[in-house]
């Protein structure tokens, strides 16, 4: 028992976490657990306060290495919320051979790579400015999408990330508001399109969720034991899987990826 950020309620609140990497085919949109694990206690959020065990994000990262031997090859992308968009979570996903995919904050630090000519003295220029994300002025059109979205892209490079990053730019104008979202891959060369699909299909670990707790029984237990809860809840996702391989026998396995948590 620990206290943990419930998105339902949008506050920490004292009970169980459980960590879930899933296997996500982006043609069929739908997810499949791979592995869950219960989140340790007393793991620090900051660094001030770092336990031997280390923290939450080296928790989560532990676990995704765990599964990495268990992945289909066709897996080439780690996608992961906005929790996730930090540099110790994104270069331990590159560390794994594996591209990111997640969310950055509205005001998020970028700059602008300077691809002009050296002027021949002193240290080459590497950045052209900072980005503003309220202004789509430096940034490439890619294509309309729908209920009036345009997704635009570019390459910038993120000081938080301390990287280079392919930038994939939202953006919805609703009368004289526009609001947008900015999703980011490590994988510069990514297809814009395809980094918005998987982040996109990133939402199916939630079905997961909901799934597991309407029709298999994930919250449905007494048991206290450690050991217990992790039979009980990898049973439930277990079930699910079966349940959803008895529903579409015929399963494409291409372009799968995902990686969530949930507090319970």
């Amino acid at each position: 028992m620990d206290w943990f950020y419930n998105g339902k309620t949008q506050r920490a609140e004292r009970g169980l976490e459980v960590s879930v990497v899933a296997i996500v085919d982006i043609e069929q949109n739908t997810g499949y657990p791979l592995s869950a694990q219960q989140t340790e206690a007393n793991l620090s959020e900051t660094a001030k306060d770092k336990a031997s065990k280390g923290n939450r994000s080296d928790f989560y990262l532990g676990h995704l290495a765990d599964c990495v031997s268990y992945f289909p090859d066709a897996v080439r992308y780690v996608a992961a919320d906005g929790f996730y968009s930090k540099y110790k979570w994104v270069n331990g996903v590159v560390s794994l051979g594996y591209d990111s995919i997640g969310k950055l904050r509205t005001d998020a630090n970028l700059k602008f790579l300077y691809d002009g000519p050296y002027s021949g003295r002193g240290r080459p220029q590497c950045y052209d400015g900072k980005v503003n994300l309220k202004d789509t002025t430096h940034f490439k059109f890619v294509k309309p999408l729908e209920d009036g979205v345009n997704l635009y892209t570019a390459v910038v490079w993120s000081v938080n990330l301390k990287r280079k990053v392919r930038l994939a730019y939202l953006q919805k104008q609703q009368e004289a508001r526009s609001s947008y979202v900015v999703l980011f891959s490590t994988d510069i060369d990514i297809d814009p399109v395809l980094l918005y699909r998987c982040y996109k299909a990133r939402f199916q670990i939630e079905f997961i969720f909901r799934d597991a707790r309407q029709y298999t029984g994930l919250a449905d237990f007494q048991a206290r034991g450690a050991q217990a809860i992790d039979t009980h809840v990898n049973a439930s996702l277990l079930a699910l899987n079966l349940v959803k391989a008895a529903i579409k026998p015929h399963q494409n396995y291409q372009n799968l990826l995902d990686y969530g948590t949930i507090a319970t």
